[in-house]
């Protein structure tokens, strides 16, 4: 059976277009600095996000803990959402390599506002770990692909600036949110000290994400990088398929905004279903249902051909990307439909 993978952005496969480029791809040793290719998507990097410098990593898990490690010492306490991909999703690693603290704010649908993050920003006597770093998660995954509003980055970025606290966006999806708001990667970046994305999500390459900071940042990540293994040697031919995802697939990604908002408006239709459609920004869709248990829904739509993913606690997850047409959508509205 040829199945309907909505279960993330994160399983397509590389174009024959992206093979190509990857076939073609100049390479050296990247450890040596002397990857050709592995240069040039750096300094691609370098030039969208308006960063000193950059560094090309196996994933977005290793960029995200690469910049707690650069930014901390330990027994500092990061500030995060209670929901983003860092605090839950990367095996406390923050914890692990850099032995710093996380303090969660639950945010509303994936947002925090400054009021609130201003309540847990640690005071100077010294039995309180020092407050060292903000991390916002931007588009944020389980809320359901939610733009953190740029105004809202301005505020906290101007805090953290005027309290000497460093500030880290998961830029994960970052061109979703880009291509949707018509902000650029450049003046998101601006109100942070490091960013990070991934290639191997909307883009659609195969592997790895960027870190991006300035000199002194990027020289203690790059350290890190190879501490914890992820030096690569002749990386330009994951790099070219990277650097090929960035030319060319990031206009596309309107076209998985369409089809999740198709998805999500016509499933809100059905009794059991329940959806906020306000929240449904770009390519994820979270929802829930009040007919079958989550495990069972997962099951019946696997034998009907849809593959879905679980959320958070009782949430359903579809995630649109290059790899499922318009037309595979709609036969997955029509397979919800029958079982609903």
């Amino acid at each position: 059976m040829k199945y309907i993978d909505i279960r993330s952005d994160t399983i397509t496969k590389p174009s024959n277009e992206m093979r190509q480029a990857m076939f073609n791809a100049e390479v050296g040793d990247d450890v040596f600095g002397e990857d050709p290719t592995v240069n040039k998507l750096q300094l691609k990097c370098a030039e969208i996000t308006g960063k000193e410098k950059t560094l090309y990593v196996p994933s977005g898990c290793m960029a995200n803990q690469l910049a707690v490690k650069a930014h901390t010492q330990p027994g500092d306490e990061v500030i995060c959402e209670s929901e983003c991909h860092i605090f839950n999703y990367e095996t406390a690693a923050p914890a692990v390599i850099s032995n710093v603290q996380m303090m969660t704010i639950k945010g509303g649908n994936g947002i925090m506002q400054l009021d609130e993050i201003k309540k847990f920003v640690r005071t100077k006597e010294y039995y309180f770990p020092r407050t060292r770093l903000i991390c916002l998660e931007n588009t944020h995954n389980r809320a359901g692909g939610v733009i953190q509003p740029i105004e809202v980055i301005k505020e906290i970025s101007e805090f953290a600036k005027e309290n000497d606290i460093k500030m880290h966006m998961d830029g994960a999806r970052i061109f979703n949110a880009s291509v949707e708001t018509g902000i650029n990667i450049k003046e998101y970046a601006s109100y942070f000290d490091s960013i990070s994305f991934c290639f191997s999500k909307g883009l659609g390459a195969p592997v790895g994400s960027i870190l991006c900071g300035n000199s002194k940042f990027i020289t203690i990540a790059h350290k890190w990088r190879k501490i914890i293994g992820g030096g690569m040697r002749q990386a330009g031919i994951l790099a070219a398929a990277a650097l090929y995802a960035v030319e060319n697939n990031t206009e596309r990604l309107k076209e998985d905004h369409k089809k999740a908002r198709f998805f999500a408006n016509e499933i809100s239709k059905l009794d059991g279903i329940d959806i906020n459609l306000d929240f449904v920004h770009t390519n994820i869709v979270i929802f829930s249902n009040t007919k079958y248990p989550k495990s069972e829904l997962i099951s019946k739509l696997k034998e009907k051909g849809v593959l879905i993913s679980a959320g958070s606690f009782g949430n359903l997850r579809a995630v649109f990307h290059l790899d499922v047409s318009m037309d595979e959508v709609e036969n997955a509205v029509s397979i919800f439909k029958k079982l609903f």
